[in-house]
C-alpha cells in the first residue's frame, strides 16, 4: 500500500484512489438490502444516482462479486459503465471468485469466473480481483497459482483476498510473491463495532506487508449511522456487527458529539473517517445520491488524537458467532 496525500494505490495497480470506496452488494440484492422487496426506495435509478454522486464526489473504488444479487450487481454496474459516459480508466473497479469448497479444479473455476464477471460487467479486464473468503480446500499455493495467471493473462491489474486471518495472508502473500505478484488487499469486517481486525494484529501485518486492508460494513450495516436506534432496529437480515442497539445507542451518541465538533459531521462520516486515520479504505454501501455524497463527507479532514482516543474507549471488538468462525478468519 502506498499513500499519495489522500490518496491510495494497490500493489500491482498503477492507479490512486480515494480511501473510501463503495460496496456493491446491495446493488441487485433482495435478500438482505430488499431490492425489489422490502426496499422499495432502492431502484437501478437510485443506484445510478448514487454511482454519478459517488464519482463527482472523487470516490471512484467500486467493490463487488460475482455472488452479490446473483451477478446482478455486476450486470447493473456493466449498465452503468454503458450509459454514464464516465472514463472507465476514472474507475478502480474489484470483484471478487466465490472459492467454493467443491470447485477443486481451482485455476480453471478462477479463470471460467473472472471472464464470465468481466462479461457482465461489461470489461477486458478488472482491477483489483479477489478470493472471497477462506474456504477453499485447496492449497494457498493452488489459489496463488490461479491468481497470478489471471493477472499474467491480463484480465486482472492487481489480486487481493476477503476474510483472512494473519497466517492466512501471510501464507498467500509468500506464494504470491513467488509468482512476480503481489497481494494488494485484504478485505475483512472492520468497524467501531468490530475492531477485531487491529485488536488481533491484522491491521499492523497489512502494513507491515503493503497489503491495502479493505474494510466492508464500515458503518455496521447501518447501525452507526444513527438512523436506527433500540426502539428502531434495522430491517432485513443483517448480520455483521448484529450488538443489541442497547450497546450501540451510546457508540453512536459520542460519534455524534464528535462530529458536531467538525461543522456537523455525521455519525457515518465520523465512523468512515476514524477507519481512514487507522489505515483502512471502508467501502461503505450506497443506495443513493444522499447516502453517496455522506460517505464521501468522510474525505478531506481529519479527527485529533484525543477524538480518535476517545473512539477506541468506546469501540467493540465484535460479535463471534458460528458463521464467523467459519468465513471471517480477519
Amino acid at each position: 500500500m502506498s499513500a499519495d496525500g489522500d490518496q491510495v494505490r494497490f500493489a500491482g495497480l498503477d492507479k490512486a484512489f480515494a480511501p473510501i470506496g463503495v460496496g456493491c452488494w446491495a446493488w441487485g440484492d433482495k435478500s438482505t438490502w430488499g431490492m425489489g422487496g422490502y426496499d422499495s426506495t432502492l431502484t437501478e435509478a437510485t443506484i445510478a444516482e448514487a454511482f454519478e454522486a459517488s464519482v463527482e464526489a472523487g470516490v471512484t473504488l467500486f467493490d463487488t462479486a460475482e455472488v452479490y444479487g446473483g451477478g446482478e450487481s455486476e450486470r447493473i454496474i456493466g449498465r452503468l459503465l454503458a450509459s454514464s459516459g464516465v472514463d472507465r480508466d476514472r474507475l478502480v473497479l474489484a470483484t471478487k471468485f466465490m472459492p467454493s469448497p467443491w470447485k477443486l479444479g481451482v485455476k480453471g473455476a478462477v479463470r471460467s469466473a473472472l471472464e464470465a464477471s468481466l462479461d457482465r460487467l461489461g470489461v477486458d479486464r478488472v482491477d483489483l480481483y479477489q478470493i472471497h473468503g477462506p474456504v477453499s480446500l485447496r492449497s494457498h499455493r493452488a489459489l496463488a497459482d490461479a491468481l497470478a495467471a489471471v493477472v499474467h493473462a491480463g484480465l486482472a491489474s492487481a489480486v487481493g483476498v476477503s476474510n483472512y486471518s494473519v497466517r492466512e495472508m501471510e501464507a498467500i502473500h509468500g506464494e504470491l510473491a513467488q509468482r512476480g505478484v503481489a497481494l494488494a488487499s485484504n478485505q475483512i469486517e472492520y468497524s467501531i463495532l468490530r475492531r477485531r481486525p487491529e485488536n488481533v494484529g491484522l491491521i499492523a501485518a497489512c502494513q507491515r506487508l503493503g497489503v491495502v486492508p479493505l474494510a466492508y460494513s464500515p458503518i455496521a450495516q447501518g447501525r452507526l449511522t444513527g438512523k436506527y436506534t433500540a426502539a428502531n432496529p434495522p430491517p432485513g437480515r443483517r448480520n455483521f456487527s448484529s450488538h443489541p442497539m442497547e450497546k450501540i445507542d451510546p457508540v453512536v451518541d459520542e460519534l455524534r458529539a464528535i462530529g458536531d465538533r467538525h461543522e456537523g459531521r455525521t455519525p457515518s462520516q465520523v465512523a468512515l473517517r476514524w477507519l481512514v486515520q487507522k489505515g483502512a479504505v471502508p467501502i461503505p454501501g450506497a443506495k443513493n445520491a444522499k447516502q453517496a455524497r455522506e460517505n464521501a463527507g468522510g474525505l478531506g479532514w481529519a479527527l485529533t488524537p484525543d477524538e480518535m482516543a476517545r473512539i477506541d474507549a468506546v469501540a467493540l471488538d465484535g460479535v463471534r458467532t458460528l458463521t464467523s468462525r467459519v468465513w471471517q478468519h480477519g
